[in-house]
């Protein structure tokens, strides 16, 4: 992990963000607030006798039924314990943080700190695409670490891939939620992305990452080395691919595009041909960022649009392709921007992945 270790580089300014995301926490612990203010390596193959995300065979009474659809009233409890999703239900919302049994889909924005404009109904979309998925027969979930790797470490037990299908052998992106390296806030900052591009045709798989600046980064190395591993049988192009993340995932994608997979314990892979960032402040610049395109709010508390400003202009006089969009009055932590100002930007991301596909 070679990256981690030299003067400003991501453990270096990892460091000094966790500190800066531990205060918040200290903040809002005092205040009593936890509410949003708006709503591979080797043997990492693909097990072939993991158990299939479908729910034959399953008996008993179930919270939510095989077939019905979930509301804005459905206890997220009653979705993390539904048995189509088996042991990785506990993925789907934040595993690091308490979630009381009384919480329902529409106050998911209770338990994202940081968040803002959390949107409940794209929630209840979410989840009901992923059992939709399951149900019809669609594996949806994958490990990226062997079951000898999770028991020397248990908190490898809790990652993984959720993969939102679009054509077969279409192109790759690898979406990673922030959380302040504290939790992966993947309802709201990565699932609804990963959505969107499956419905432009792309195949679009969502991090659940160990919280850590440096674990996470091992953890997107890892699942950017298994991902080509396993390209065939996902059906799936990872030439050209690109990497997405918004707050604490937008450093994830930007220090893996900088300093490459090898940086973080995995063989040398190709780089991203696009890094697609929301809402971080990263002010190193090593001269080897892939094309990336940025956006933030004006009113951003945590991620200030001058430094981000800031860090495209450099990019840009480097010779590589970098835009960036900011978006009037808008807080942290806006996700795809629904009903907003900032609403269609993913739609001009992709744009400027694809302008640099063919470079």
């Amino acid at each position: 992990m070679k990256a981690l270790l030299i003067n400003g580089s991501p453990h270096k300014e990892g460091n000094m963000y966790i500190v800066f995301i531990a205060v918040i926490l200290l903040a809002l612990a005092l205040s009593g607030c936890g509410r949003t203010e708006e709503n591979s390596g080797e043997g990492s193959e693909i097990r072939k006798d993991a158990a299939e995300d479908t729910v034959e065979g399953i008996e008993g009474d179930t919270a939510v039924k095989d077939g019905e659809y979930y509301t804005l009233e459905t206890k997220v409890v009653d979705v993390i314990g539904d048995p189509a999703f088996g042991d990785y239900g506990r993925l789907i919302f934040p595993a690091d943080r308490a979630v009381d049994e009384n919480l329902e889909l529409k106050d998911v924005g209770e338990i994202l700190t940081w968040y803002n404009n959390v949107n409940p109904e794209r929630t209840v979309e979410t989840a009901n695409y992923l059992k939709d998925q399951v149900l019809s027969g669609q594996r949806v979930f994958y490990d990226i670490y062997t079951e000898e790797e999770k028991a020397e470490d248990p908190d490898k037990e809790d990652t993984g891939l959720f993969f939102f299908r679009g054509d077969q052998g279409e192109k790759t992106a690898i979406v990673n939620a922030g959380g302040g390296f504290v939790y992966v806030a993947a309802m709201h900052d990565s699932f609804p992305h990963a959505m969107e591009l499956s419905e432009k045709g792309y195949n679009a798989f969502a991090l659940i990452y160990r919280p850590g600046a440096d674990t996470a980064c091992e953890d997107l190395a890892r699942a950017i080395a298994f991902l080509h591993e396993n390209a065939e049988e996902l059906q799936i192009d990872m030439s050209h691919y690109s990497l997405w993340g918004g707050s604490a995932g937008a450093r994830m994608a930007a220090w893996l595009g900088s300093y490459g997979t090898a940086a973080f314990g995995e063989r040398d892979y190709s780089e991203p041909a696009a890094v697609i960032m929301q809402y971080t402040g990263l002010s190193d610049v090593t001269g080897n960022e892939p094309p990336t395109y940025a956006c933030v709010g004006t009113s951003d508390g945590i991620a200030s649009y001058r430094s981000m400003e800031s860090y495209i202009s450099r990019i840009r006089e480097n010779g590589t392709d970098a835009q960036i969009e900011v978006f009037d009055g808008l807080r942290h932590g806006f996700g795809l921007g629904e009903g907003t100002v900032a609403e269609g930007w993913i739609d001009r991301a992709v744009s400027f992945w694809e302008r640099n596909m063919n470079y």
